[in-house]
């Protein structure tokens, strides 16, 4: 299989509640403008990769989140500012729980894929 393991690959979707695009936006917004503390916590979680995505259907609109992490990672951490407001954000934009796609293969070059493991599997 091409995902090592320990790795962790996730493509997840939830979908923004209904009326909620403007909280999308802030959500968004706020990441963007926090952006290195949002970076900040990526070694505490083992994130190696982590892209969000939006994507609007009609008068659907989701949010997709892509990661690459370790295992062993922690979780978000509301005693630390840039988690609190992240979970707050996610509790009034988007619809609860996630549906997971199941990742079949990862392609990387070796110098990306060396990098990327280094990272997550400390």
């Amino acid at each position: 299989m091409s995902i090592p393991e320990g790795l962790i690959v996730e493509l997840s979707r939830a979908k923004v509640k209904p009326g909620a695009s403007a909280e999308a936006d802030k959500w968004m917004k706020m990441l963007n403008d926090r952006i290195d503390e949002c970076v900040a916590t990526l070694d505490r979680e083992r994130m190696a990769i982590e892209i969000v995505f939006r994507l609007r259907e009609g008068d659907d609109e989701y949010l997709y989140w892509v990661q690459v992490r370790g295992r062993g990672g922690e979780g978000l951490d509301e005693s630390i500012p840039i988690d609190r407001d992240h979970v707050e954000q996610a509790k009034r934009t988007k619809e609860p729980g996630w549906v997971e796609a199941e990742p079949q293969v990862l392609m990387l070059p070796e110098p990306v894929r060396k990098a990327v493991l280094d990272w997550a599997l400390r």
